[in-house]
């Protein structure tokens, strides 16, 4: 006796970014999706109902670097992060390290000792000197 064929459940992409909180909402999903930065098996779409299921996958662009996420199960809702962890392995590589990066992005959040506006910590250290107390 053959055993019933159990049909693999897929989920649209927009609702499957949404469900594993890889972005906020469905509509900015959509809109990432026509931009045309998702691949789904190698194949770039560009239509928020292509549906995704238990085995493919994703290679996308988010937050500036490149994510690659093999699809465990499609999920049924939006739930706590834990839960949204068990949709997808990852198998994103690592990201660069700070001497790869282009001068502009290496530059960001660096600052020369002394240069620019003070830290609070820093002012609070000169009011120390000029012998003000903190209140």
């Amino acid at each position: 006796m053959a055993e019933p064929v159990v049909p693999v459940r897929k989920e649209r992409l927009d609702k499957f970014l949404f469900f594993s909180r890889a972005l906020k909402s469905r509509t900015l999903a959509q809109k990432v999706i026509e931009t045309g930065v998702i691949r789904v098996n190698g194949d770039k779409t560009e239509r928020s109902d292509h549906k995704v299921g238990a085995g493919d996958v994703l290679t996308m662009i988010l937050h500036g670097r490149i994510v690659v996420w093999r699809i465990i199960d499609p999920g049924e809702r939006r739930g706590p992060a834990s839960e949204a962890q068990g949709l997808y392995e990852d198998l994103s590589p690592p990201p660069l390290p700070k001497a790869d990066l282009s001068p502009f992005e290496a530059a960001i959040a660096q600052r020369p000792e002394g240069a620019g506006r003070p830290t609070k910590k820093e002012r609070r250290d000169i009011d120390r000197l000029h012998g003000e107390e903190e209140e």
